[in-house]
């Protein structure tokens, strides 16, 4: 835990997304692991190739365009949610922002749970219901 309040670990996150849709979605994802037990999250930053980069602050950091979130969790029945926010939005319901595992990877250019059983994961990667969480 204590290597996740490294300055290297931080990205400029509008005030708005994160006091409010953000943050219902880390709500979430503590009481789903409050649930389940053990649950698998990743996080990270987007930035759009199509639009012009915004940098802050006297070292130039460059500001996502937008921020994704995957779940996963092989309890029970296995699941697996994603989400993808705008670096804007704030007061919408998280429901708005649901995505697959294979959206979120198509959108981001990342491969998650590499490892993951092949079998789970035709199960999971194009579920996105978050009334079975």
């Amino acid at each position: 835990m204590y290597e996740t309040f490294l300055l290297s670990n931080v990205c400029p996150q509008n005030a708005n997304l994160n006091s409010g849709l953000w943050n219902q979605i880390e709500i979430s994802c503590r009481r789903w692991a409050d649930r389940y037990g053990d649950i698998y999250v990743i996080c990270g930053p987007m930035y759009f190739k199509s639009k012009k980069m915004q940098y802050i602050g006297e070292n130039a950091v460059a500001v996502p365009d937008a921020f994704f979130k995957v779940i996963l969790c092989l309890n029970d029945v296995p699941k697996c949610i994603g989400f993808i926010c705008r670096n804007t939005d704030g007061n919408k319901k998280k429901d708005m922002y649901v995505n697959t595992l294979n959206q979120v990877e198509r959108l981001t250019g990342l491969h998650f749970f590499p490892q993951l059983d092949p079998d789970t994961r035709k199960l999971i990667e194009d579920q996105a219901d978050i009334n079975v969480w």
